[in-house]
């Protein structure tokens, strides 16, 4: 009886003392993360030239005897550390693009980079928070490094370019890192991803079953009229009232076939080109919009009523219309069992009132085609000062994070990755 006494007291003791020597690593690299966000923050590169950020990212994956591979995808990186013992392969994917905007808070590391974008003089900002998401995912690869006796099976750290999408006529983003490897060799079992909220108070955590944010199609489409003398409508086919028809007829699609109750839709058309001079009718007019999806039955649903609604409603005025469309992102869908099973790794680093169900956004992410292919859990960390009662937009030239709300990103990826390969 006394043996097995001191068996638990000394595994207990073993136990107590691991957590605390992770707690006190996780202090130890708050101050390095902040340090690598300001970096970035201060220094940011557009999609598909991220060259300095990955170079600095290797150098600390090298740094800690992770194996590196570089240029996936244009600037991809991706690490990859081995645990002790054989086991599943999981991914931590972090986004590293900055976005075509001019900077103006004030912060003491603020950007003042400047470029040329789509012919426009611009500045360079981290103005959605990727600056934050990759100091986070080098923190986490450090920590874990240092813990690699305790880790069963194999970790991929995933830095990738282009999530905002790559420069027009070029390849990019998940899709191409996907398509150069980057879910193989080790074959990935599930995916990991976070997004820093401005709008969200430090130490919370949000979360979503199933479509948590929403696949972003752009669509074009043509009218063909004919064209004529403004005076004389009757001799021609207006292609201008057959696309005003046609933006009318798209919005029943939502307010009247998509039930709305499970998931939201939407179709908005945000450019029309047409016409030349007052008094003339055009023969062809450009309509360009997103339709914006959160369940593939409805996606499918959407898009062939558009596609019949469209030709018909162009046919019923006396012209024609066609129209193409071209996926930015899929549906960004957590898979159900897999919330279920890392669920308590959240509530366990940020406190089970602080892990919260939240309702699907329709903006996009393209961490979704991986999760095409793989399970995947995609969530977001709150990154407000606790008590302002005014958030900076995301994209915009006022965005601000507050640098506190990374440690329990660090903190969560971590636990995430101890419990899915241990347990």
């Amino acid at each position: 009886m006394r043996y097995f006494f001191l068996i638990f007291i000394f595994f207990g003791i073993s136990i107590t003392h691991g957590q605390n020597g992770l707690e006190q690593q996780y202090i130890d690299i708050e101050s390095k993360v902040i340090e690598w966000r300001h970096h970035f923050h201060q220094n940011p590169e557009l999609s598909n030239r991220e060259f300095k950020t990955a170079k600095k990212i290797a150098k600390h994956l090298k740094s800690l005897g992770i194996e590196v591979q570089t240029g996936i995808a244009h600037t991809g990186v991706v690490g990859i550390l081995k645990g002790k013992q054989p086991g599943k392969v999981i991914a931590l994917r972090a986004d590293m693009d900055a976005l075509p905007v001019t900077e103006r808070n004030d912060l003491p590391f603020k950007s003042e980079v400047t470029t040329t974008f789509l012919n426009t003089e611009t500045g360079v900002m981290h103005a959605c928070g990727h600056d934050t998401h990759t100091a986070i995912l080098m923190g986490v690869a450090e920590i874990l490094s240092k813990n690699k006796k305790n880790i069963k099976g194999t970790v991929k750290f995933i830095f990738q370019p282009a999530e905002e999408g790559p420069p027009p006529g070029e390849e990019g983003g998940a899709k191409l890192m996907i398509k150069e490897g980057v879910l193989e060799n080790p074959k990935v079992d599930a995916i990991f991803g976070l997004h820093i909220r401005s709008n969200y108070e430090v130490g919370t955590i949000y979360y979503k079953k199933g479509g948590i944010m929403a696949s972003v199609e752009r669509f074009v489409i043509n009218v063909k009229g004919k064209q004529t003398h403004g005076g004389r409508p009757w001799q021609g086919v207006d292609p201008i009232l057959i696309s005003a028809k046609i933006i009318d007829g798209l919005q029943t699609i939502i307010s009247r076939e998509s039930k709305l109750v499970d998931e939201a839709a939407v179709i908005t058309v945000g450019k029309i080109t047409a016409g030349t001079r007052f008094n003339i009718i055009p023969e062809t007019a450009e309509l360009i919009g997103t339709v914006r999806t959160l369940d593939p039955a409805m996606k499918s649903h959407i898009e062939r009523r558009m596609t019949e609604m469209t030709s018909a409603i162009a046919k019923a005025y006396g012209g024609t219309a066609t129209i193409e469309f071209q996926n930015n992102t899929a549906i960004t869908y957590n898979d159900f069992d897999l919330v279920d099973k890392m669920l308590p790794s959240l509530q366990k680093v940020a406190g089970v009132k602080n892990v919260r169900l939240r309702k699907a956004t329709t903006g996009g992410e393209d961490f979704s085609y991986y999760q095409e292919l793989i399970p995947g859990f995609f969530f977001f960390l709150g990154g407000m000062t606790p008590g302002n009662t005014k958030a900076f937009p995301h994209h915009t030239p006022d965005f601000k994070i507050d640098d506190s709300g990374m440690l329990l990103g660090v903190k969560t990826l971590t636990q995430i990755t101890f419990d899915f390969l241990n347990n």
